[in-house]
């Protein structure tokens, strides 16, 4: 039994046409684009005799049901919005990959112990509402529900009154309540393009998916000094903050290598680095700076470690450069390690059984924040993501495709 790729084939060709804006893809969170992804997905599970239903804030649930309903289900998910100008595979691959396992398993007439659910997830990116994980994260009652004021980066319009637009209910935000019982869930799996060079540089179609990694991130750094002139005053009298942030940050890079070198998963990021427009200029010694530090690992205690001496050495090097550091509190998002199980059958599905840990974000984090058993795999993918040209291969898309019928039809899920 194999995948339904030409039905891959079309229901790609099907999305970039819906939702393509110029060079891009625009699929916006609960706005047209990701409607039009939406109405795309459910016409082809009505013509599929799939179950289908959808819940207060959206998300979409194809259902081939299983030989004894009263069993937890097995969920496929992923998301089909997009960030601002995408390509057309991030996320929507992962669903797509689900529809074509239930178009095979129906035309072989095969049917599971359990129901298995393709889950097409609202607003997993966080471009348009500032919010990471709305659907899934609304579907388990883990939402602030403050969100619900948070406006929409392109128009303005609060989330609660976006999704009253559309026709769904902002009420289960509101009060906290779950759509999805973890309980009933036997496992969830995802499929998702990977959005970095890894498997490029591998010459490798598919990987097995470790964990996710969690984000500790001081995001509103600053380091302050004195502003003076920069030929009057000789180095031991200054008070230098940008002399001083790069001493920081060099130090911070040179604990990534040493990390990197004993084999720890580890990335650091500095993605924000200034000085004061109003005040900064060619012949001054910057008097402040503002940065930010971006921490991540599968390892939550390589995560705190890696924070803990930052602000050890924040304190070294403000003395030496008689500087003050306010670094401040640290915005954190949990590590998601998949489960064990699930990535030994993915393993064995794959001829060439590659492994490593998603540096990005994925539904699969909640899910697994959940309790659930998660597994994911990626898919190689050209020229990164969240850009105008993602370029993943079908014959990729298959062999990942595959190991998820495989895993489906001959591992024994927990």
């Amino acid at each position: 039994m194999q995948p339904d790729i030409k039905l891959a084939e079309t229901l790609f060709d099907t999305l970039d046409r819906a939702t393509r804006q110029g060079r891009g893809i625009v699929r916006d969170s609960f706005g047209d684009g990701e409607q039009a992804a939406h109405d795309i997905m459910r016409a082809t599970a009505q013509t599929l005799r799939l179950e289908i239903s959808v819940d207060a804030i959206g998300n979409l649930m194809m259902t081939l049901p299983g030989r004894d309903r009263r069993l937890p289900r097995i969920i496929i998910g992923s998301h089909l919005d997009s960030s601002p100008q995408s390509g057309n595979f991030d996320g929507a691959a992962g669903v797509v990959a689900g529809v074509c396992i239930l178009s095979a398993l129906k035309s072989a007439g095969k049917q599971l112990d359990c129901d298995v659910t393709v889950m097409a997830i609202r607003a997993e990116e966080s471009s348009w509402f500032n919010v990471s994980y709305l659907g899934s994260g609304g579907a388990f009652g883990l939402l602030d529900p403050a969100c619900l004021a948070i406006t929409r980066s392109d128009n303005g319009r609060s989330l609660e009154a976006t999704l009253l637009e559309r026709g769904f209910d902002p009420s289960p935000i509101r009060e906290g309540r779950a759509l999805l019982d973890p309980s009933r869930i036997r496992a969830y799996l995802e499929l998702h393009i990977e959005q970095g060079p890894t498997l490029v540089a591998q010459a490798l179609p598919a990987a097995v998916v470790t964990g996710i990694r969690g984000c500790k991130r001081f995001r509103n750094a600053r380091c302050i000094g004195q502003y003076a002139h920069s030929g009057a005053v000789n180095r031991p009298q200054r008070h230098d903050a940008v002399a001083a942030t790069v001493a920081l940050l060099h130090h911070l890079e040179t604990l990534w290598q040493q990390y990197e070198q004993q084999g720890a998963d580890l990335t650091i990021t500095f993605g924000e680095l200034y000085t004061d427009a109003a005040f900064h200029a060619p012949s001054k010694i910057a008097g402040e700076t503002h940065f930010v530090i971006d921490i991540r690992s599968v390892s939550q205690e390589i995560m705190d470690a890696v924070a803990e001496e930052a602000r050890r050495a924040a304190a070294r090097i403000a003395a030496t450069f008689r500087v003050s550091f306010k670094l401040g509190a640290t915005s954190d998002s949990p590590p998601a390690v998949m489960d064990e199980r699930l990535r030994a059958g993915f393993r064995a599905q794959l001829q060439t059984p590659f492994e490593m840990p998603s540096g990005a974000g994925h539904d699969a984090a909640v899910f697994a924040k959940m309790g659930i058993p998660t597994g994911m795999i990626f898919v190689r993918n050209e020229n990164g993501s969240h850009n105008p040209d993602e370029a993943m291969s079908l014959d990729d898309f298959d062999t990942a495709a595959r190991a998820l019928l495989g895993l489906l039809l001959n591992f024994p899920l927990p």
